[in-house]
């Protein structure tokens, strides 16, 4: 029986079309409490703990201020999918690809994930979080885990990402990259990818699987 390709995604910016809200967020934090009106670019696709420690390294007052600020912000967000995102999950569920959502978002944030949108969490096989990971994405330690999860191999598993700190994630795993230019141009993420995408609007698990063992 031939083994099945493995699909990992990201979250943000690549299931849900969520980034533009949240360089908002973070532009803002950066001008208020560091003078840094651009700063949400340097922190996309790391964990909330890893952002935090970055921005704040020595004010753990401040750490937990922005942190409950963040809470408040996911919890009014609009979850709206990327185009095409929803029928490529389930063209996966119906073939019997082994997938995962590999996410830096936290346990807090997939609750306000799952209240927005509960059908998530019935059309891939797991749901991978950034505590259970050692590093932060630009680490492969969470792709490596969602290698493990669904039993492939670098080589079998197909990583859909769109910030840097992702797809130099991906890219360091092993997998075969596929970038999402929701976040970044094309231009900027193509040297990190096998194929670059704009969503997955006529998208098939084929067709992807395709175009990357012929890169």
């Amino acid at each position: 029986m031939e083994k099945k390709t493995a699909f990992l995604f990201d979250l943000d910016g690549v299931i849900f079309d969520t980034e533009g809200q949240y360089t908002i967020f973070w532009d803002k934090i950066g001008a208020d409490y560091l003078s840094d009106p651009h700063l949400a670019a340097k922190l996309k696709g790391e964990t909330i703990v890893s952002s935090l420690m970055r921005c704040f390294p020595d004010d753990p007052a401040a750490r937990e201020e922005v942190r409950k600020k963040l809470y408040e912000f996911e919890a009014s967000m609009r979850y709206d999918y990327i185009p095409g995102a929803w029928e490529f999950l389930g063209m996966l569920k119906d073939a019997g690809y082994p997938t995962a959502i590999v996410t830096s978002s936290n346990r807090d944030k997939m609750a306000q994930v799952y209240k927005s949108r509960p059908e998530i969490r019935t059309i891939v096989g797991s749901v991978l979080t950034g505590e259970q990971f050692a590093r932060s994405k630009p680490a492969p330690d969470c792709y490596l885990l969602g290698m493990e999860v669904c039993g492939s191999t670098p080589e079998d598993t197909c990583i859909f990402e769109d910030s840097f700190n992702g797809l130099k994630s991906g890219l360091d795993s092993g997998g075969n990259v596929i970038a999402l230019a929701t976040t970044n141009s094309r231009e900027s993420v193509a040297p990190y990818a096998k194929l670059v995408i704009d969503d997955f609007v006529g998208m098939t698990p084929e067709n992807i699987i395709d175009a990357v063992r012929h890169k």
